[in-house]
């Protein structure tokens, strides 16, 4: 088998004449070629499997037009963070941490303010600090009994603050700050907290049905209310990863 320089196959020996059999590769056609006066063709340079792969995503990126996009990103749109389910803290107006332990609920003014500036002094016009314990945004005097910040909970609750009827739930869940243990009741206001718009609670509702807190344990239903809060997650993660025009 030698290599024809001009259809580019490997041939037999009884496919070329016996001058063409001696030539080079470089100079070599079989009888074919000859005979159609085919003339030598240079080689294509071999692509393998990476090549082939390389091209298509350079020709993919040349369609979404590069240069546009490169003015739309600069480093603040590519290192922001994701958008916060309890948007910026009303005091700093930093974005609020992910974490349950980074911010606090003040059943005061029904806001939800970073650990930050709750635990940071409070000062005075003057620049004093003051002593007296208060609420860093609307400055109401700190609860002194469970009774007390149970009445401000439950104004919130009567106004429709999903995040207050979340914690009143919670409080049933545990039977804490004078509250009795009631899962069903924990339960129904985790619902209702949810169609408020309140995404946590749809983690809990899936937490009861995998546990049989409060009802039967019912792994389909479980199953739904983990893909509900994990397709409310993917929506802010998407906000993280998409430049907007």
């Amino acid at each position: 088998m030698k290599f024809c320089a001009a259809c580019h196959t490997d041939l037999p020996k009884e496919s070329y004449s016996k001058k063409q059999w001696k030539l080079d590769e470089c100079q070599r056609r079989c009888k074919v070629c000859t005979s159609n006066n085919r003339e030598v063709q240079p080689i294509p340079p071999k692509q393998n499997g990476n090549d082939q792969n390389t091209n298509e995503i350079i020709e993919t990126l040349d369609s979404m037009c590069l240069k546009d996009v490169e003015k739309k990103i600069n480093d603040e749109e590519l290192f922001k963070q994701p958008p916060s389910e309890l948007g910026d803290c009303p005091i700093c107006f930093l974005r609020m941490p992910t974490l349950n332990t980074g911010s606090k609920y003040k059943a005061c003014c029904g806001k939800v303010i970073c650990s930050g500036c709750n635990h940071a002094p409070l000062y005075d016009n003057q620049g004093n600090v003051v002593a007296e314990k208060t609420c860093p945004f609307c400055r109401a005097p700190k609860s002194t009994s469970n009774e007390e910040e149970n009445k401000r909970l439950m104004r919130r609750v009567e106004a429709k603050d999903a995040h207050a009827i979340h914690n009143l739930g919670y409080y049933y869940s545990e039977g804490i700050y004078g509250y009795s243990l009631d899962h069903k009741k924990a339960l129904e206001l985790y619902y209702r907290a949810a169609e408020l718009g309140y995404a946590e609670a749809y983690t809990n509702i899936g937490y009861a049905y995998t546990n049989g807190i409060g009802v039967e344990v019912d792994e389909t239903k479980a199953r739904y209310y983990y893909e509900v809060i994990q397709r409310l997650i993917n929506i802010l993660v998407m906000h993280m990863i998409i430049v907007k025009g």
